[in-house]
């Protein structure tokens, strides 16, 4: 059995009720209404946020001269070549970083019984690169193992 019913709640019911209680002479009606309406206000005032009070204030732009006002053009483009160099060094350094990743986990694979190449074409991603395929396939000749996995994770 169910104690509260939803069946039974209609708004419109609620409504009536307190229009009856609203209609009854009571003392403090207006004093507990007053009451009310102040908790409520209070209440709201405390809980928004300072920031949805007001729109916010416009920030103070703060220009930063990092670079003489006076270069010549032949200095910009010296620095452009120069932060360009820095870019391609840092790119060719993060790729480096990612093949070694990569060849870790290559070697990883092949050390667990799994065929990297396999493995990335059942997975969608590239292969291995060519300087791997035949170290992978030199120990595939030498002994093959007696398992062959089908490369098929599990969960």
């Amino acid at each position: 059995m169910r104690i509260f019913n939803l069946k039974h709640v209609s708004p419109m019911e609620g409504i009536g009720g307190f229009v009856d209680q609203w209609r009854q002479p009571t003392p403090y009606r207006w004093q507990i209404l007053g009451l009310s309406v102040a908790l409520t206000f209070t209440m709201i005032v405390l809980l928004v946020p300072k920031t949805e009070r007001a729109p916010p204030a416009q920030p103070d732009i703060i220009w930063i001269n990092t670079f003489a006002p006076n270069r010549s053009e032949k200095e910009i483009i010296a620095s452009n070549i120069a932060n360009q160099k820095r870019k391609d060094a840092e790119a060719a350094l993060q790729r480096q970083k990612e093949e070694v990743r990569k060849n870790f986990y290559r070697n990883l694979a092949r050390a667990s019984g799994f065929d990297p190449d396999e493995l990335a074409r059942e997975f969608g991603q590239p292969t291995a690169t060519p300087a791997a395929k035949p170290a992978a396939a030199a120990p595939a000749q030498a002994a093959p193992s007696p398992a062959k996995s089908t490369a098929t994770p599990t969960k």
